[in-house]
């Protein structure tokens, strides 16, 4: 479901790009996590409001006017071709002001053609997804809050983590990003992940002290991880506050 989902939300990344101003960080590209709805959500794409969201619990794309009046297509069985063809028939029945286009600037880690098929095979999957994303957001703002960082919480379409990033505001000059990750090349779980950066540079994690949860990478990466199985939102709060102790020391 992880594939799929991660395929289902360049629809959501393409209604950005197709109606959004282009910003030099690419968020006009990303997206917010409802916890409450379980739902993936575009900015608003024009001025009354309308937004594009998927649904994590239905397996299903919302688009919402501004009265929240629905229009909805289900994915499952649907064709990749199937999905864009209502995408940009409803872009025009809500007299949108440019035309949708899937014309993504970036490449997944998928191959997606026309006859692509969604398919919902295992409901309980989708309901783990939401906890995984529910408990990314949680922990994340706590981190935030506690250190008074100032941070959007955003899902990037590209790779599809939950992400945040933030200057630290003391004379470090350091600014650290961190967030919830899929399963990828690093590693087989979901994971969350923490790295810090003076101007471009990432700052070396050599000589850092052990976690109590996670560990420190220094090759390729560097930053910390810490795979997500049996952990709860204590454990991931203390893990994204050790690391930034190291940094800041």
């Amino acid at each position: 479901m992880t594939t799929q989902m991660h395929i289902a939300a360049q629809y959501l990344a393409a209604a950005g790009i197709s109606f959004l101003d282009k910003k030099d960080d690419d968020s006009h590209s990303n997206l917010r996590f409802n916890a409450q709805k379980g739902y993936l959500e575009t900015r608003p794409l024009n001025s009354s409001g309308c937004t594009i969201a998927l649904d994590y619990n239905k397996f299903a794309l919302y688009w919402l006017n501004n009265n929240n009046a629905r229009l909805s297509i289900h994915l499952d069985q649907k064709t990749h071709i199937d999905v864009l063809k209502w995408m940009e028939k409803v872009s025009k029945a809500m007299n949108m002001e440019k035309s949708f286009e899937y014309n993504l600037h970036y490449d997944l880690p998928y191959t997606v053609t026309d006859d692509y098929v969604f398919k919902l095979e295992d409901a309980n999957k989708s309901q783990k997804l939401i906890e995984l994303r529910t408990l990314a957001q949680s922990v994340i703002q706590d981190f935030l809050t506690n250190n008074q960082l100032d941070s959007e919480i955003r899902i990037w379409p590209h790779h599809f983590d939950t992400g945040a990033f933030a200057a630290l505001e003391d004379e470090t000059g350091i600014s650290v990003g961190l967030g919830m990750a899929i399963p990828d090349t690093m590693h087989d779980d979901y994971y969350f992940y923490i790295s810090a950066y003076q101007g471009h540079d990432a700052v070396s994690t050599s000589g850092f002290k052990t976690l109590t949860h996670g560990n420190w990478s220094n090759e390729g990466f560097k930053g910390a991880v810490l795979p997500l199985s049996g952990i709860n939102k204590d454990t991931g709060v203390t893990f994204f506050q050790e690391a930034l102790a190291e940094y800041i020391n």
